[in-house]
């Protein structure tokens, strides 16, 4: 079967599998309720605008870009918008598909739709001969680190600090907006493979035991503590809920801020790879 092909039976089983129906969107009402739920996600400020309004999400899905909803019968349960990108992009390559922002209606969370909307996005693209999607995530969030890295089988390309500058939605204030640059290959066989419901997620026992060390873990209190940097495998701890961290305590929140960009940052910066992210919540980096 061709890899477009199966992309789309891929992203039509998760979808049966979460339940929902996902299709691209262009009608003004439907844009509507989209923007509604990303500012029901996101949580603005008042006098901030919406992550994104529902005008400029029916000139992008005009002009044949992506924007899609995942709809569990007349509810909508999650959307994803992202645009075309030219050879200037930072993935530095051809044409490729910039993911900008995708979120999954609160009470919805860990039923697969999230990655239902994925896998069409990767259905979408693969048709149209792009063979490349990108996208920011911020690498304290454990669960969408391994969600972006194990479960779609991404890479993270690039460490970008504080690359939106400051923000004041209710899950980013307050703390600088550092992102990883993710590049999902679409056609590459560890994506393929991931999409068919089996990924390759990294053992960090499995990985001490043959020599990888610990660069950054965290202490009894749980705060960050720097380890060592030497091996040829190297485990990089992240906080289990960095979200709820900077509601009850913003300065650990800023310390874990400061030692992933430090740590993971300065290993990316240096020609490391990051390999797979591990639950509980450890980066694998691989140093060149």
């Amino acid at each position: 079967m061709a890899p477009g092909a199966t992309a789309a039976a891929d992203a039509l089983a998760a979808a049966t599998a979460a339940g929902v129906e996902v299709r691209e969107l262009h009608d003004p009402a439907e844009l509507r309720l989209v923007q509604r739920l990303f500012e029901e996600i996101w949580r603005p400020a008042p006098d901030n605008p919406p992550p994104v309004t529902a005008e400029l999400l029916r000139a992008l899905s005009h002009a044949g870009n992506y924007v899609a909803g995942a709809w569990a019968g007349e509810r909508l349960a999650g959307a994803c918008m992202g645009f075309l990108s030219g050879p200037g992009g930072t993935h530095g390559g051809g044409r490729a598909l910039h993911s900008h922002i995708a979120g999954v209606a609160p009470g919805t969370q860990r039923r697969g739709v999230g990655f239902a909307l994925k896998l069409h996005q990767r259905a979408w693209a693969l048709a149209r001969g792009l063979p490349l999607a990108v996208w920011t995530f911020d690498p304290l969030v454990a669960r969408n680190a391994w969600f972006n890295l194990t479960k779609l089988g991404a890479d993270a390309d690039e460490y970008l600090p504080d690359f939106y500058g400051p923000m004041t939605d209710a899950i980013n204030a307050g703390d600088a907006s550092d992102r990883l640059l993710v590049a999902w290959r679409l056609d590459d066989p560890k994506v393929a493979a991931a999409c068919a419901g089996s990924p390759a997620e990294p053992d960090p026992q499995a990985l001490r035991a043959a020599g990888a060390e610990v660069a950054l873990d965290q202490d009894a209190d749980g705060l960050p503590v720097a380890g060592t940097a030497d091996a040829p495998v190297l485990l990089v701890r992240v906080p289990r809920d960095v979200e709820g961290l900077r509601a009850s305590d913003p300065a650990a929140a800023s310390r874990w801020r400061h030692a992933v960009r430090e740590v993971l940052g300065g290993l990316l910066a240096g020609g490391a790879a990051v390999a797979g992210f591990a639950r509980p919540g450890c980066y694998v980096v691989e140093r060149a």
